[in-house]
């Protein structure tokens, strides 16, 4: 229907806002997006239309804008309650074939703004199991733990989502835009799922960012659980990172994300050079916000009370998640990452998110320091009561003195604009130490580098 105009569009919805009922070409739209029908109303927009009309109980219109792969819709909705569902009186469909270009630049605006302002992100594998989640806002302290707690599972088990009973995992297209509830937050959440992977959009993960929709009304630090003041307190921090980090972090990303609106010329035309220098802005900005990121954890690494948590872990399947979460960057520079296969196991004691953060970085800067066209190796093996994955790669090598140098605070070994804030691998190695174990590194100057974390067997596997 892409280039028409249809006058009125009539559909139906049920107590569950389930679309049972709908005219074309609403109906294609619904099946072609991921959903069902009968099925939940895949449309954002119209399924926050149906919501209201059934909350509050009284007819409800609205203009509404419908956006996918294919085209751009823009009509008006009228939703009136029925018994225990919703009639849909949909009328001046206008519909155009969607530009690449702008359906694009819009996509990339709201990922850059959901980076900067959401107040949790996760990694998600291609069923929507939970890879790694972080957050600093306390009032969502419990529930991360309880998902970190739960890697493997659904994203979806830990929200609440008005009206669903699909079976798991619901579609993605079903979650990108849709509001939920938090279980110990007051506020409304919004949900923005990012797929990665092709051809197949999400065949290799997801990313995922939950938005508030309210700001959080307290007084400085009002809010933050028992146990997370407890903990606050109990470190006595002098706030070079933890006190100063959440002060900066707010104006920084509104940087970033007017510096994007500029650059992607939403306001409207713009010369180019001025559209790089907000370019340029936004990639400062984005440095910024790194380092304070980085600062927040040497602040945490060098706490004399750190004590991460002895998770039973698998080194194999950290290094294969590991793989996965950078798998796409490494295929932009034609570069095959080779994990350890299916089957591989290497059990270990050690804080399973502080593996994986350690695993990224290194495998992030084999990526980005290797010769396109290259490869980088994962290795896992268990030797007495230590258990060690290898990272290596194809680069230029360290020499012996960079090797001494190269997990010292601040070092970045001469190299400039790649965006490091030379803390990565200071921070991994005192994560390793803490855990018990150690991160040491082997090379020569063109034979590549070979980083080796190596942490206590697990005497119970």
């Amino acid at each position: 229907m892409v280039g028409t105009a249809v006058l009125t569009i009539n559909a139906r919805t049920d107590e569950r806002d389930w679309l049972v009922q709908a005219d074309e070409p609403l109906a294609s739209l619904q099946l072609r997006n991921g959903g069902e029908l009968p099925g939940l109303i895949v449309a954002p927009a119209l399924l926050e239309l149906v919501r209201k009309a059934r909350h509050y109980g009284f007819k409800v219109a609205r203009a509404i804008k419908i956006r996918d792969d294919q085209e751009a819709v823009s009509a008006w909705a009228e939703v009136k309650p029925d018994g225990e569902g919703c009639i849909l009186t949909i009328s001046n469909w206008q519909s155009l074939p969607a530009n690449g270009a702008d359906a694009g630049q819009e996509r990339a605006r709201q990922v850059a703004m959901a980076r900067q302002f959401a107040e949790l992100c996760a990694r998600l594998g291609p069923q929507q199991d939970i890879l790694s989640v972080e957050s600093d806002c306390a009032e969502l302290a419990e529930l991360v733990e309880r998902m970190r707690a739960a890697i493997g599972s659904p994203w979806t088990d830990f929200v609440k989502l008005p009206g669903n009973s699909h079976k798991q995992p619901v579609h993605w297209r079903l979650l990108d835009g849709a509001q939920m509830r938090l279980e110990g937050s007051d506020r409304d959440w919004q949900a923005l799922l990012v797929p990665l992977g092709l051809p197949v959009a999400g065949s290799d993960g997801f990313e995922l960012f939950l938005m508030a929709q309210q700001p959080l009304a307290q007084e400085a630090g009002s809010t933050a659980s028992p146990a997370a003041a407890a903990t606050k307190a109990e470190r006595k921090m002098p706030g070079i990172g933890l006190e100063i980090a959440p002060v900066l972090r707010q104006p920084v990303s509104r940087i970033i994300a007017n510096a994007e609106t500029i650059r992607t010329q939403l306001a409207g035309p713009l010369a180019e050079e001025y559209s790089n220098y907000a370019a340029d802005i936004a990639s400062a900005g984005e440095h910024l916000l790194a380092l304070i990121d980085d600062l927040t954890t040497l602040e945490m690494v060098e706490d004399e009370k750190f004590d991460p948590a002895p998770d039973q872990i698998d080194l194999a399947d950290v290094a294969r998640r590991a793989a996965g979460i950078l798998g796409v960057r490494a295929r932009e520079g034609g570069i095959t990452i080779d994990a350890p296969k299916p089957g591989e196991s290497a059990p270990a004691i050690g804080e399973f998110r502080r593996v994986l953060q350690i695993l990224l970085n290194l495998v992030g800067n084999a990526v980005r320091y290797s010769p396109d066209g290259s490869q980088v190796w994962l290795r896992v093996e268990t030797e007495g009561d230590r258990a060690r994955v290898t990272v290596a790669d194809q680069g230029e090598g360290l020499s012996e003195e960079e090797q001494l140098r190269v997990f010292s605070k601040f070092e970045r070994l001469g190299r400039q604009g790649d965006g490091g804030s030379g803390l990565g691998l200071y921070i991994s190695r005192r994560l390793a130490v803490a855990m018990g174990g150690s991160l040491t590194v082997e090379s020569a100057k063109g034979q590549g580098a070979r980083f080796t974390l190596e942490l206590p067997v697990d005497p119970d596997a």
